[in-house]
């Protein structure tokens, strides 16, 4: 497993497309509204590289994973945090928050953020076994119950 950032050298933006989309595949039908993965175009993702830091994580040839990280006022927002199901269970996901924590580090950030659907339990379970705690419940726009939680980890000074 070979992690790197995604810079203005990448030129995979067809495989991270697909990377994201399979990743993201199991939700469809699960959640409403459906993923913003599902929006994503080529070109938006260049541009949400550009505007983010982004990593990708390669196994044998093939990108296996990649996260999307965006400083914000007290935290790293943590998005876009995908893994082929072929590679999941092999500590890709684990070391790609690794590398948002590191990079949380870095920036003198002191915490993590993720938002994850209501519907998804799994998701809930994982992040909280990962340190990360329910800190808001809450909806997207046009919803009147709660679409997705947030959850946050503090990090080690």
């Amino acid at each position: 497993m070979t992690p790197f950032r995604i810079d203005e050298g990448f030129a995979r933006w067809s495989e991270l497309l697909d990377l994201i989309l399979v990743s993201f595949a199991y939700m469809e039908g699960r959640i409403d509204p459906p993923s913003s993965a599902t929006r994503l175009t080529m070109e938006s993702l260049v541009e949400k590289a550009r505007a983010e830091i982004a990593y990708a994580i390669e196994n044998k040839g093939q990108l296996a994973g990649c996260i999307f990280l965006r400083p914000e006022k007290d935290c790293l927002y943590v998005g876009k945090l995908a893994v082929l199901p072929s590679a999941q269970g092999k500590g890709i996901g684990r070391r790609l928050l690794d590398i948002a924590e590191e990079t949380a580090f870095d920036l003198g950030l002191p915490a993590l953020r993720l938002e994850t659907r209501i519907e998804l339990f799994g998701n809930h379970a994982t992040f909280a076994a990962w340190g990360f705690e329910k800190t808001a419940e809450r909806s997207h726009p046009g919803f009147t119950r709660v679409t997705f939680i947030e959850m946050r980890k503090a990090l080690a000074g």
